[in-house]
């Protein structure tokens, strides 16, 4: 018999269904689909599987003991449900926008709607595990990073870090994303007419993942110019990132950095110069591969940082998360 009861809200989504995914191979917890919606359609990829089923419903959750719960859900039900789940004795993930910003003004700017919950807000700790180990451990409420921010931010913090960025010269993130980082709804962009034989460009200046990138590399908004594009595959993120380099001579210096920062971190892959990761390379995975090229004449250097969306964007980086809240090595049922 596995150890401890772990729910996910929200199973039905793409994020949702990976973590059902990972859990059950996990060896220390046992996966329970949380039904939060009437209508909910339990997806093509667990028909053939049988997790236990129970209602989202605090007394549910109390009853049974559940230590941890996911919630793969949009922010707007993530405010309505985390304040049920903690009152009912388990700790919470959530996979949603709805706790990473640190005010409520700052969530009303960017996601356009009131936060309902400004004192969980307040409470919950990013977790970017690589960046904020220390707190991860010991929080009632995780914010697990979104896709584009975790790619980003593995791949921007270390060299601002380093002071080898000209912050007056600008980054530029140049970020493509497979169709299932916007979610299994159904829209006209991203039918499957829309997205194939196609590639396209959107919420540019104004993505909402933007102040993540921000808040955790210590950029400035002026500093920072971020866009995202839909890519006609199902999973994986790719982002090419652009600056002028200072005080340094060659991409080893850079590679440099990242050894130092990365050091014993199990999830982040460097390249050797004159290599570069593909989506292929991290398809399925946790981990984030990073290789840098620098042009010594010009400064200009280009990083190229990969993620699995789906994965290290979501629901491998939540049970990394929920790993390190239960005393659990940080690489369980990840490798």
């Amino acid at each position: 018999m596995r150890g401890p009861l772990a729910g996910i809200v929200g199973y039905s989504g793409y994020s949702g269904a990976e973590l059902v995914r990972i859990l059950e191979r996990h060896p220390r917890v046992q996966p329970v689909l949380l039904d939060h919606r009437e209508d909910a359609v339990v997806p093509s990829s667990l028909r053939h599987r049988s997790p236990r089923r129970l209602p989202c419903q605090a007394e549910a959750v109390r009853h049974e003991g559940l230590a941890i719960v996911f919630l793969a859900t949009p922010p707007e039900a993530s405010m309505h449900l985390a304040p049920a789940m903690l009152e009912a004795g388990a700790r919470v993930v959530d996979l949603s926008g709805a706790f990473r910003l640190r005010t409520s003004g700052h969530y009303q700017t960017w996601y356009k709607q009131a936060h309902t919950e400004p004192l969980l807000l307040a409470e919950a700790a990013y977790g970017l595990p690589e960046f904020c180990r220390e707190r991860i451990p010991s929080a009632r409420l995780v914010a697990n990073p979104g896709c584009y921010p975790t790619a980003a931010n593995l791949a921007i913090r270390p060299l601002v870090e380093a002071g080898v960025v000209d912050r007056a010269a600008g980054i530029v993130c140049d970020a493509k994303s497979g169709v299932s980082g916007a979610g299994n709804k159904p829209t006209a962009r991203t039918s499957f007419c829309e997205v194939t034989e196609n590639f396209s460009a959107y919420s540019i200046l104004r993505h909402r993942h933007v102040p993540e990138v921000l808040m955790v590399s210590g950029l400035e908004e002026r500093e920072f110019s971020f866009t995202a594009q839909l890519l006609p595959l199902d999973r994986g993120i790719l982002e090419t990132i652009y600056f002028r380099a200072v005080g340094v001579t060659s991409a080893e210096e850079l590679l440099a950095i990242y050894e130092k920062r990365y050091a014993g971190e199990p999830f982040v892959r460097l390249y050797p110069r004159g290599q570069a990761p593909d989506l292929r390379a991290v398809a399925r995975t946790n981990f984030c591969d990073i290789a840098v090229t620098l042009d010594a004449a010009t400064g200009r250097a280009v990083v190229v940082s990969v993620i699995d969306n789906l994965v290290k964007g979501a629901a491998g980086q939540a049970v990394q998360n929920m790993n390190l809240m239960l005393g659990y090595p940080e690489t369980e049922g990840l490798l």
